[in-house]
């Protein structure tokens, strides 16, 4: 195998969009066939939801950190907003996840 990038790996390890295919397009059988795909590739969504739980409380960390500790309101924003930011992303796959389970396929 090729070695990736180290941006193309840092993409894969935050996103996961490039583990899903469109099961918007095609016929009927093409569309069942990429969302079964995409049922089966859902196990890893939970993987995801980790990852930013983990960034997210980390940056909330920091941020607590930096405006207690070093006085700095302002430049605890800096670590504050990505940790917020991590609650609206993990609602999102949370989301996703639960369709993907629940939900039925298009045949």
């Amino acid at each position: 195998m090729q070695d990736l990038a180290f941006r193309t790996l840092l993409y894969r390890y935050f996103f996961f969009s490039w583990l899903f295919k469109d099961a918007s397009r095609g016929n009927l059988l093409e569309r069942s066939a990429a969302w079964r795909f995409n049922q089966s590739q859902s196990r890893w969504l939970p993987t995801y939801m980790r990852r930013w739980l983990g960034c997210g409380l980390l940056c909330y960390a920091l941020g607590g950190f930096v405006e207690l500790m070093l006085s700095a309101p302002g430049l605890s924003a800096v670590f504050y907003v990505p940790g917020v930011l991590s609650v609206p992303i993990n609602v999102v796959i949370g989301a996703m996840w639960i369709g993907l389970k629940a939900l039925p396929g298009p045949l």
